[in-house]
C-alpha cells in the first residue's frame, strides 16, 4: 500500500494527520505542494491535508480517527 499525505508546509492539520497514521502503524510518505506542483493537478488538490491511497484520493481535509481506521480496514 501506497500512502501519502499532500500538504502544504503551513497546514496545521498535517502534524496531527501523521501521529494518527504513526498510531495505526501506517507508512506513509509526505508530499509538500510548494516543491511538487504536479501533484495539485495530477490530484486536484484543494485541500491541505489531502491523503492519497494507491494513487486515488480517499480524504480531502483532515480526516477523523474513524474515518481513518475505517480507510484502512478496507485498504489494508
Amino acid at each position: 500500500m501506497n500512502v501519502k499525505i499532500i500538504a502544504t508546509r503551513s497546514c496545521t492539520h498535517r502534524p496531527n494527520l501523521e501521529r494518527e497514521l504513526q498510531d495505526l502503524d501506517v507508512k506513509y510518505d509526505v508530499v509538500y505542494v510548494e516543491e511538487n506542483q504536479d501533484v495539485v493537478s495530477k490530484y486536484a488538490i484543494r485541500h491541505s491535508p489531502s491523503l492519497v491511497i494507491d494513487d486515488e484520493v480517499v480524504c480531502r481535509g483532515q480526516p477523523s480517527e474513524t474515518e481513518l481506521k475505517a480507510l484502512f480496514l478496507t485498504h489494508g
